[in-house]
């Protein structure tokens, strides 16, 4: 009998060694991204971000995508075809930051990506001691999208974490926030304390884990919380391994807070070579490369204030023609080339 059951525990401890060598591939690279409205992706999501996505590029949904199509469960991995969020959000840095990394990594290298972000949250909502009582004097439209996290943010990207660390090993952390903390200079002890807990409450440490903190959208490009980028900018004397991306040249919306889809891609691109360099990789392939040349200087009714303040469609004799917010914007023009923001585009 006793010998019995030496085997079957040996067995037993045999397979459980199997499941988890077959569950843990080390070369499964995952990230946790996290933050307000920009990270959860405010423009629409275009035909071109649509296209060519490596299956190597993975997301696991937060929450159900029941509006989605195909529907998503969640906790469950998925080729990361936009949107990466929620159902009914929008274009992400983490779109372009996924596809950039696996477009410079091995073959043998799968990225996933967890995203969990919340339109108008402050950084305190999404720290593990909030408190979900505090909601109550909340917008309704706030409380909604704290609802679908379980009113506990925090808990359920741990949640997603833990899960994703079966299948592979957690690499970095993606924030993008601060327009709900505007000014606020102890924000950069806050973002310490959340970097700290989720370390800790994984089992990682900070060596190993490079934070990267997105600018707002920036003072040129119209940004209403461009003054927060200073305090953002020295985020590295409250925790060394972070790093800063840059938001310069960064399309915006008119609403002066959000980017729009090129500014996603811009900034997301941006994300994933800090990382690539963190790791060593320097001869980058860019998965998207932005138009930074000023065309506008060629065109002398074209200004650089107008380049910077304004969403317009400029002909090449530097006539308003029209103004861009989607690509459909360009079907009532004749074919020709156009400026918009110092990009060239041709129709």
């Amino acid at each position: 009998m006793n010998h019995q059951f030496h085997r079957l525990c040996t067995t037993i401890a045999a397979s459980f060694i199997m499941l988890t060598i077959h569950a843990q591939d080390p070369n499964f690279y995952i990230y946790l991204c996290f933050g307000q409205s920009n990270m959860e992706g405010n423009a629409s999501i275009e035909a071109e971000d649509l296209k060519d996505i490596d299956p190597r590029f993975k997301m696991m949904p937060a929450v159900p995508f029941n509006n989605a199509n195909p529907v998503r469960q969640a906790y469950r991995w998925y080729t990361a075809t936009p949107p990466l969020c929620r159902s009914y959000t929008g274009l992400t840095p983490a779109d372009y930051f996924g596809r950039t990394m696996v477009a410079n990594l091995p073959d043998s290298i799968t990225v996933g990506i967890i995203n969990v972000a919340i339109g108008g949250c402050r950084i305190e909502h999404l720290m593990k001691d909030f408190d979900p009582a505090s909601l109550s004097g909340e917008a309704q439209w706030f409380q909604n999208y704290m609802q679908e996290y379980g009113n506990q943010p925090y808990k359920r990207l741990l949640t997603c974490a833990k899960l994703a660390a079966r299948s592979g090993v957690i690499k970095g952390f993606l924030l993008h926030q601060g327009c709900s903390n505007n000014g606020d200079q102890n924000w950069p002890t806050k973002v310490k304390t959340l970097y700290n807990d989720l370390l800790d409450d994984l089992n990682l440490h900070a060596e190993d884990i490079p934070l990267l903190v997105g600018q707002l959208l920036d003072r040129e490009q119209g940004g209403a919380c461009w003054g927060h980028n200073s305090i953002i900018n020295n985020i590295q004397k409250t925790i060394p391994t972070a790093h800063v991306i840059s938001s310069q040249n960064c399309p915006g919306r008119d609403d002066h807070l959000h980017f729009l889809a090129e500014g996603y891609r811009i900034i997301g691109t941006r994300y994933a070579e800090k990382m690539l360099q963190l790791m060593g990789i320097t001869d980058i392939q860019m998965e998207h490369t932005a138009n930074y040349s000023p065309i506008y200087d060629a065109i002398p009714e074209i200004t650089a204030d107008s380049y910077h303040q304004d969403n317009n469609i400029y002909n090449l004799q530097g006539v308003r023609v029209g103004t861009y917010n989607r690509p459909t914007d360009f079907q009532s023009l004749p074919t020709g080339l156009y400026v918009v923001r110092g990009k060239l585009i041709g129709k």
